[in-house]
């Protein structure tokens, strides 16, 4: 029988690494997030920061597979879904090394990247569930110097696994070590067909007969030859959430050039023929380019066709594929989701 003493002390021992363990989790999940819809040069720091969390959680799992093991000799509600919380999050952790290393970057028709995000979205609603169920509440004693200072040796533990992991890829040669700051790889740069045709979530590639298609910008519409006639160019890399980017050559017509009056108008709302849609800044109409080539050719239907957006410095989700439609909006562009629903 063990003396109330120690049971108090491993009581807290519990808490607080169910506490770092949450934290951790929230800076995952956070960091995570903002890396997927941020494709400028600081995504750097919020990649790193999505690194040090996943392995602050490794450093933490033998603490809680100790706190487990107690837990599963005690019948009590809830045991499945702490367990399917646990397998989740360790996939999560396994596939994202898996993909940042290169080791192995797909499994048949899925990605080492999806799986990666895939777990970790599962995995949510269980958190969320053992938050409300099994509350892991941060109390004043977790303030003091001493926990503090151990937090952040774990935190700074975390960074050099991290800085260790990538040193360990350039060494050893492995493809991890010529991702770009986002954790994508190149595939398909300066060669379209080698590059990936991907489609959010349930979008999928329409067939679009070019003799009843047009581009519908306020009260104007545009065919399929008009629009060709325009031959401004620009060199744009394409960053994917799905784990991949390339840079090519795009040529089409500059978004500022066909809105004409934009009194009143805050945003710019791009469309697809899918249903697809994201609105962009109004100020960043002449930087957003309507493509209808790449590299010299035609877009082939899976990168396009007939018209697509190019938006540099942007995550590929906004580049909108087989447009069809352009308004101008009074509403802000951030009022939408930050990722589409659909």
């Amino acid at each position: 029988m063990r003396c109330p003493a120690r049971r108090d002390t491993e009581n807290m021992s519990a808490r607080r690494t169910n506490v770092g363990l949450l934290v951790a989790l929230g800076a995952a999940f956070a960091t995570g997030a903002m890396a997927f819809g941020i494709g400028s040069g600081w995504n750097v720091y919020v990649s790193v920061s999505h690194g040090v969390a996943g392995f602050v959680i490794v450093l933490l799992a033998p603490w809680k597979g100790t706190i487990a093991r107690r837990g599963l000799h005690r019948e009590r509600p809830g045991r499945a879904a702490s367990l399917a919380l646990a397998t989740l999050v360790v996939a999560a952790l396994l596939f994202g090394v898996l993909h940042s290393t290169g080791v192995a970057r797909s499994f048949g028709l899925v990605t080492a990247m999806q799986i990666h995000v895939g777990a970790a979205l599962l995995s949510l609603p269980f958190v969320l569930w053992h938050i409300a169920v099994r509350p892991a509440r941060l109390r004043r004693v977790d303030l003091t110097r001493r926990h503090l200072i151990r937090s952040a040796a774990i935190a700074a533990m975390g960074t050099l696994i991290l800085v260790a992991s990538k040193g360990i890829e350039r060494v050893a040669g492995l493809p991890g070590a010529r991702r770009r700051f986002t954790g994508s790889y190149e595939e398909g740069t300066g060669d379209p067909a080698q590059m990936p045709v991907t489609q959010w979530l349930n979008d999928g590639v329409p067939s679009i007969d070019i003799a009843d298609w047009t581009l519908t910008v306020g009260a104007r519409s545009w065919t399929y030859e008009e629009l060709t006639a325009f031959n401004e160019t620009t060199d744009a890399l394409i960053d994917c959430t799905g784990g991949w980017f390339a840079t090519q050559h795009w040529e089409g017509v500059w978004l500022r050039e066909l809105l004409g009056d934009v009194t009143g108008a805050r945003s710019v709302v791009v469309r697809s023929v899918t249903g697809y849609a994201r609105s962009f800044p109004l100020e960043d109409a002449s930087r957003l380019l309507l493509a209808h080539r790449v590299a010299g050719e035609r877009l082939s239907p899976g990168h396009g066709y007939p018209l697509r957006v190019v938006a540099p410095g942007r995550r590929g989700f906004w580049w909108v594929k087989w447009v069809n439609e352009i308004e101008l909006s009074p509403r802000p562009w951030w009022l939408q989701p930050p990722f589409p629903l659909t």
